[in-house]
């Protein structure tokens, strides 16, 4: 079976609320809970110091997000519940390969996945809507959603896992300590990106 670091985040509007949860693992073992704007290390792996400014970011980039959809509910309230999901992470096979992800939900629906290689989202929304487009052309605008999210998921987070393997074989490893939450980071940045498209067009003109 493959090793693997995955994370999961969850965010509900409703009124112009927003509420957040979400959950890291490291090879099937939790590794980071977030509960509303509060993120936990359930595994230390991350001193002190820097664990303390990761935390803030994240709680930086979900703050924006959470205003940004009271600011838009304002101008035009939206009556009904929106669910976005996003889902990444990476895989590392026996055989030394490696597989990374990241995949939005909408409602349910697959809205948005990011293809790893080219540094690109793509739509997969079922139909042509502005609400998709409009998105994917904000999240498209930014390094932190298109080449940093790449690396991160293409290197950053492969490199976990290869420190992980080593570790469980008894060996050092030379890698530097790479900060797994850096991924709720980018994610989070990646929710701020797609907020005025989802929320500003539905219903409405971009």
């Amino acid at each position: 079976a493959p090793l693997a670091f995955t994370m999961l985040q969850l965010t509900r509007v409703s009124d112009g609320h927003s509420d957040f949860w979400g959950n890291a693992t490291l090879d099937g073992q939790l590794s980071h809970r977030l509960e509303g704007l509060n993120l936990s290390q359930v595994l230390p792996l991350e001193p002190p110091a820097a664990w303390a400014r990761r935390k803030e970011d994240v709680a930086t980039y979900l703050g924006y997000f959470t205003n940004m959809v009271k600011f838009i509910n304002m101008e035009r309230p939206i009556n009904y519940t929106q669910s976005l999901c996003c889902h990444l992470g990476c895989r590392l096979f026996p055989n030394g390969t490696a597989h990374s992800f990241y995949e939005v939900t909408l409602n349910g629906t697959a809205f948005l996945s990011f293809h790893v290689p080219t540094a690109t989202w793509q739509r997969r929304w079922p139909r042509q809507d502005t609400v998709a487009t409009f998105a994917h052309r904000e999240l498209m605008k930014y390094p932190q959603t298109t080449y940093d999210l790449q690396h991160f998921l293409n290197v950053s987070c492969v490199d976990v896992l290869r420190a992980q393997t080593a570790r469980t074989a008894g060996k050092q490893s030379s890698r530097s300590h790479t900060p797994l939450v850096l991924g709720l980071t980018l994610g989070a940045f990646a929710l701020v990106g797609m907020a005025v498209g989802i929320f500003l067009c539905t219903g409405g003109r971009c």
